[in-house]
């Protein structure tokens, strides 16, 4: 059909070209002729125009109606028969894609512990008030789960220890019954050589009573302790009574409460001759050894570097 309407076109236009040669080359003497020509060419160029128009509207619904027959063999094979996707009728559906699940927070470490002992006191609870072989088999099997987690804990424990020294107290303060004699015994003779030269910088308070059952107890102990390591000791009667291992004794004219000492007997008090500081030993019954080892840490242990 477009074929056959551009060759209408091509014919009109040809015919009037033909219509204006002739009306060109007719004689001069007859202008009614050439006018009625003219006149004539352009009446058939109009309706050989006309007639193409009418035949691109033709054409239209021509291709109109085949494409219409068109759309219905497609409804008959993809709507009667649903051939489907594979004959292109429907285009494949993309997969709806799946929201990835939120990441739900890791429960912490803490938490994970308590429901751990949580689980467990309400398995114990429920064998102890309903003891069926099923409860208490269930307790049991997850206090062994437990358990073999506390196990395991220990061992690598231990063995970070052993790898690492930095972490392993016991080189400190050892355990073992070989280690803690030779530590304890290195500690002594530091000791000793602290406590001879103590004398030197320090003296001591020393505040009984004649009525104090513990310092008769305590008085010897003190006094064997101040002869081996030559330490002057100043005995403070808090009563006025006086002592048979301190003869030399003086009573208490407000010296305790100068240097704040607590009413309780025996006390015994170290005196810095250079600061003029004093420091309390302790109170009450102490044995020698005891006594020389409150002494060494108070004056030449920093806090916290003997634990």
């Amino acid at each position: 059909m477009m074929m056959k309407t551009i060759r209408i076109k091509r014919s009109s236009r040809v015919a009037a070209s033909l219509l204006m040669l002739l009306a060109a080359t007719a004689p001069a003497s007859t202008p009614a002729i050439a006018q009625t020509m003219d006149l004539q060419s352009a009446a058939m160029a109009e309706a050989i125009d006309d007639g193409a128009q009418a035949s691109e509207a033709v054409v239209q619904p021509a291709f109109a109606a085949d494409a219409a027959e068109q759309q219905r063999g497609d409804d008959f094979y993809c709507g009667e028969r649903r051939l489907g996707q594979w004959f292109y009728c429907e285009r494949p559906k993309a997969k709806p894609s799946t929201p990835q699940a939120s990441a739900q927070p890791q429960q912490s470490s803490t938490a994970q512990l308590k429901a751990i002992t949580r689980q467990l006191d309400e398995l114990k609870a429920r064998a102890i008030l309903e003891p069926t072989e099923a409860n208490v088999i269930a307790y049991v099997r997850y206090q062994r789960e437990q358990l073999d987690r506390a196990s395991t804990f220990s061992d690598t424990w231990q063995r970070a220890l052993w790898q690492n020294p930095d972490i392993d107290y016991t080189l400190q303060r050892p355990v073992s019954t070989v280690g803690k004699r030779a530590w304890t015994d290195n500690r002594s003779a530091t000791r000793d050589q602290v406590l001879s030269r103590l004398g030197q910088r320090y003296g001591m308070f020393y505040f009984f009573a004649q009525s104090c059952a513990a310092c008769e107890v305590f008085s010897p102990i003190l006094r064997s302790v101040a002869d081996s390591h030559r330490i002057t000791v100043m005995a403070v009667s808090t009563d006025g009574g006086p002592s048979r291992q301190f003869p030399n004794y003086v009573v208490d004219s407000g010296q305790r409460q100068r240097m704040g000492v607590p009413l309780a007997t025996p006390a015994l008090v170290l005196f810095d001759t250079v600061t003029r500081k004093t420091v309390p030993v302790g109170f009450g019954v102490m044995s020698a050894d005891e006594v020389m080892e409150r002494i060494f840490m108070l004056t030449n242990s920093k806090v916290g570097s003997d634990f």
